[in-house]
Order: structure tokens, then sequence, then C-alpha cells
């Protein structure tokens, strides 16, 4: 497990982040989480995609005041940057999801806790600000059952349930250092957590085979719905027909997802697959979008595609590995800046403001 280091310079942005991360993490965890699924496509695509899409911004209009605030889920939220679930944050600072839950807070973030989390919900829920539940259906219903009850009775507001994954994506780096928690370290949430490795091969890909039900299907999203009274989003959609179809089954969200490159290689960016869906969906559900998101120009431009809201996952552990809580809180409040920055300059008052007359 890594100690926490010395305070570090301001970054200039999320990218410069990942550079320092790298120099404080073990080998182990900072494969974990840098890995992508294959020969890393997708991975890659993810930000490239960003990138080629151009603004076309308005001028002559009153922006001395922004305000990026917007609800998703239900839940309130000062701006549309949530942190996304990724799990075992204890890999990278020894406070783990409990320093991130006070960064996203102090930093006016929804953060999503994994379902794969080094710290009991209940713990970081106690230490949280607005707060949603990533779910996986294991194939003991009861324990997926009993998330859900737990989820609520902490105060989380939306369950997050993950379809894009009934096996784990091939992540040759966690192959290669044969993937398992250090001593000491266990999936908090659920009464079997340990993640030990196979001789060649991942422990969480073994874990995932193990424990996560690979026959999920549409009648379970509506189970799900059935059994909790939070909304319930969806994520891991890539096409626009399972998300129509994810909204007739009850969703209240769609996350456009591709597990940040880490499923299967080779699917396009979300930023590519966002508009589609987006008019799929047609305001019967708020849409999110993650993968690739690391300039407020990203931000604004996943919502002039459709998008309420993104999710950023990977930056978040860079921030937390770098300085725990305040590093997560000094992540988010660099994107949210280039957001205001970016809106300002684009001519948009408000998120309403923000749409696909500002994309070239």
């Amino acid at each position: 497990m890594p100690t926490t280091p010395d305070r570090v310079g301001e970054p200039l942005n999320l990218l410069e982040l990942e550079e320092r991360a790298a120099a404080v993490l073990e080998p182990l965890a900072y494969d974990y989480y840098r890995s992508g699924a294959g020969a890393e496509v997708t991975l890659e695509r993810n930000q490239a995609a960003f990138g080629e899409i151009e603004l076309l911004p308005r001028v002559l209009v009153d922006v001395d005041a922004v305000d990026p605030a917007t609800t998703l889920l239900g839940t309130p939220m000062a701006h549309p940057i949530v942190v996304a679930p990724t799990a075992f944050h204890r890999l990278a600072h020894p406070e783990g999801e409990v320093a991130t839950a006070r960064g996203a807070a102090a930093a006016g973030a929804v953060m999503c806790l994994s379902s794969l989390s080094n710290t009991p919900l209940e713990e970081v829920a106690a230490a949280a600000g607005p707060r949603w539940f990533q779910l996986y259906v294991f194939r003991d219903r009861g324990v997926t059952r009993d998330l859900v009850a737990r989820a609520e009775a902490s105060g989380f507001e939306a369950i997050v349930l993950t379809v894009d994954a009934p096996v784990l994506g091939r992540r040759e780096r966690d192959v290669r250092n044969e993937f398992a928690l250090p001593e000491g370290l266990r999936i908090a949430c659920v009464p079997d957590g340990e993640v030990v490795a196979p001789a060649g091969g991942s422990g969480l890909a073994a874990y995932v085979a193990t424990m996560i039900d690979a026959s999920l299907d549409w009648d379970d999203l509506e189970w799900l719905a059935s059994i909790t009274d939070l909304p319930v989003a969806v994520k891991g959609i890539h096409r626009p027909d399972d998300a129509e179809r994810a909204v007739a089954a009850g969703a209240a969200g769609v996350i456009v997802s591709n597990h940040g490159g880490r499923q299967l290689d080779t699917v396009p960016a979300t930023i590519e697959m966002l508009p589609a869906i987006a008019q799929a969906v047609d305001g019967r559900a708020d849409v999110l979008v993650d993968s690739g998101v690391r300039r407020g120009t990203d931000v604004i431009k996943a919502l002039a595609l459709g998008a309420g809201g993104v999710l950023i996952g990977r930056p978040v552990v860079w921030g937390l590995a770098l300085d725990g809580a305040e590093g997560v809180r000094r992540t988010v409040d660099l994107l949210v800046a280039e957001t205001r920055e970016a809106m300002m300059l684009c001519g948009a008052r408000d998120l309403a403001g923000i749409g696909a007359d500002l994309l070239a």
C-alpha cells in the first residue's frame, strides 16, 4: 500500500496528473488504474475523439456570471461533473474511498461509489456529500439485495447498474502482473471480498468470473427497479436500441460508457456514440457520458451533443494518489474551473445555453 506522498505543485490540467501519480504509485496499482483492454485501441480513442470535435462560440453574450448547476437522477448538483465509480481506492491512498468522498464533497461533486470499494459503503457515506451507488449484480441475489438496501439506508440517492461486464475485459497489464489486492485489502462491501490472483492471470478477472452474474438480462433491470425506490441508471450503454430498451425497462438514466476502454476493445469512443443515444432517449431519461473527459472543453462538447453530465474516473484516482482528499478536490475544482471558463468563452450563461449550435 502506498504512503501519503509530499504535496506536489499544482497541476495545470488533468493530463499532468497521471505522470505525477505514476511516480508515487506502486507499479501494480498504476498499471491497474491505467490499463485498457486488449491493444488499448478504445482507451486511446476515447480521448482522441474529443479533440476532433470543434467548438463554434457565440460572442457579445453577457457571461459575467455563469451557472453550471443542474439536476441529474433527482440529485441537485453544483456542476455536471460526477466522480465515476472506480474500484480499490486504497491502492492509491491509505484513506481510500473516504478521502475520495471528502474531496468530492469539498468540490461540490456527486460521488458514485463502486461496489468494489475497499471501504464499507456506510463509512464512505458518512464522509460524502451527494452520492450514488454503483452496483454489480452478484450471482447471489441476496448479496445484491443487501447492497441496494444498505445503499438506501446510507443516503445514496441513485443506483448505477453496470451492464457491460458479464466478464472482465482482458487487461494485459493485470495479467502480466498477476494482479491481486495486497494483504490487508479486500472488497469491503460484500462478504466474500478477497481478490487473489491465479497463476498467470488477473485476480479481479477471476473474482468477476466467480461472483458476478453473467446471465444478467433486461428482466433483471426491471427486477432491480422493482426492489428500490431510488432512481436506477444503466451504465455501459453503447447502442441507441439498448438505450431505448433501458428506458422502457424503467431506467431513469443512461450512462454512455465503454468502461474507460477496459472491457471490449475497438468499440467506438463514447463521445462518438453519444448523439445517437441521446436522440434515442429523447428526454425520457437523463443521459450522461464517461470515458475520455479530460478538459473543460470536453465537458462542453459532451453537453452540446446531448449529455446532461459527465463522469471522470482515472483523473480522480491520480489526484487521490497525490494528495488524498485535497488532491481529489483540486482535480475536480480544476475541471470545473475549465468548464466555467469554456462556458464564458462559448457564450453560454448556463447549461441550457449549451447546445448543438456550439459545434462547428
